[in-house]
């Protein structure tokens, strides 16, 4: 039997450049995965969602033509060619990912794996079941969707966030059922293609772990444009009529509401998935349903690591991504550890969102010391000119100036918001990016002038 220095089983994008890192230190891997190559994120998650968010911003700009002095004539909207390009952005990806793993020469296993004695990793084809002898098990195996304990809500038609990117036709309404990262891009999708959109979320705001005041700014901005929303309300019950539903929810006074709808999206986050792991058998420590491992990804068992959703954290595939670093590089021998002081997400709104660092609720409750500073877009002369003058940058630095935490709503705030991930990864004091040059004109000039703002005041703001 061939016997791999590397076994992973899981091959998302913790699980893949795992393997990669690792075969790029010189380590024998091999990789199993009953699904495609990608796993959550470039299947059924990140990639498919972004494709659909590039098609919505482009429904949106053509009909804002008249703005920019153009006459786009008559618009029709395909919904099923859309997501056929989306299909083909992710083929595309998936493919390229195969080539990956055979260029770096990582071993492919397809089929359901299963980690259930150490040294083995367990693979069941259509062929039957094989051993896979390992010395080091990395256990990749990511997450799923919630589904919430509420009469109906496991009805058919009653659609995941996997479950809705099959939708060829866009209904006329639809119910969200969660005002987080997941519901609020889905939300935004479907209500710039013109669907009825109602957002339920049972927690006094919208995107809790995001600073306070970004879903302050960013409701009423999507309330504008058409997305009805209801926050602090349950979901108390879905049922089904026939071709519809009906989404009956309760408000913190007691008051019920229903709400009929051609689909409901239940977007109530994602859980750990450690289907195929044995658990109890193998003394692996775990705590509310997560793997539990330290910060050099390993677990209580020797040579047994754990990354990605399965550890729980922060679930998003970059943070999945660098745990696998992580790992990879302990077990070749090159000492690392994961930190999480700077980790930034991204939210593919309109407006988007993105933050890193402590936000300004958590310095409050924590009583540090700290100072703030914001800079509006609508001062920005890119935004002014690429016609996305809605946002602000918001940078928090400690009583020294050194950025400790920042938040970004408005154009290309995805992008934006590495400067600041640099700046709180390294210490850089908010002093040093305002006296970067910066090129002009840019989106970025919009956080080099909030950065003037920590001990002192922004250029270009009376």
């Amino acid at each position: 039997m061939e016997q791999f220095q590397v076994g992973i089983l899981g091959g998302g994008p913790g699980g893949y450049v795992c393997a990669l890192r690792a075969a790029q230190l010189g380590l024998s891997v091999v990789l199993v995965e009953g699904d495609r190559l990608g796993g959550t994120c470039l299947n059924r998650g990140c990639i498919p969602t972004k494709a659909l968010v590039k098609s919505a911003d482009l429904w949106r700009e053509m009909k804002r033509a008249e703005e920019f002095g153009m006459s786009a004539g008559e618009m029709s909207l395909n919904f099923a060619k859309v997501m056929e390009r989306k299909d083909q952005v992710v083929d595309t990806l998936v493919s390229g990912v195969e080539q990956l793993m055979k260029a770096a020469g990582v071993t492919v296993v397809s089929g359901w794996g299963e980690f259930k004695e150490p040294g083995f990793l367990e693979v069941t084809t259509a062929a039957g079941t094989e051993k896979i002898a390992v010395e080091n098990v990395i256990l990749a195996t990511g997450s799923v969707p919630s589904r919430l304990p509420v009469p109906g809500a496991d009805l058919p038609g009653v659609l995941t966030s996997d479950e809705i990117l099959s939708e060829t036709e866009l209904p006329q309404s639809l119910v969200v059922i969660g005002g987080g990262v997941i519901g609020l891009e889905f939300a935004n999708i479907y209500q710039t293609f013109g669907v009825k959109v109602t957002v339920i979320e049972m927690l006094p705001t919208l995107l809790g772990n995001i600073d306070e005041e970004i879903p302050k700014r960013m409701t009423p901005i999507l309330k504008k444009a058409g997305l009805e929303i209801m926050t602090k309300t349950a979901l108390k019950e879905i049922r089904r009529e026939n071709h519809s539903f009906t989404v009956r929810v309760e408000d913190a006074k007691g008051t019920a509401k229903e709400i009929t709808a051609d689909k409901v999206l239940i977007a109530a986050g994602r859980k750990a998935n450690l289907r195929g792991i044995d658990v109890e058998g193998l003394g692996l420590k775990t705590e509310r349903g997560v793997i539990v491992v330290n910060s050099r990804m390993e677990t209580n068992l020797p040579h047994v690591y754990a990354i990605g959703d399965a550890v729980g954290g922060v679930m998003l595939a970059h943070v999945a991504s660098s745990e696998g670093m992580v790992a990879a590089e302990n077990i070749a021998g090159h000492p690392s550890e994961m930190k999480y002081n700077a980790i930034p997400s991204a939210i593919f709104t309109h407006p988007e969102i993105a933050a890193v660092g402590k936000t300004e609720q958590e310095l409050k409750l924590e009583g540090v010391p700290y100072q703030v500073s914001k800079f509006p877009f609508s001062a920005n002369g890119k935004a002014l000119s690429l016609g996305e003058t809605v946002g602000t940058v918001k940078i928090l630095a400690d009583d020294k100036g050194v950025v400790i935490g920042g938040a970004i709503m408005g154009p290309q705030a995805s992008s934006l918001i590495q400067e600041l991930v640099v700046a709180v990864a390294k210490g850089i004091k908010a002093e040093e990016i305002a006296h970067m040059v910066h090129a002009h004109p840019t989106l970025p000039e919009a956080v080099m002038e909030a950065a003037h703002g920590i001990g002192g005041k922004p250029l270009h703001l009376a």
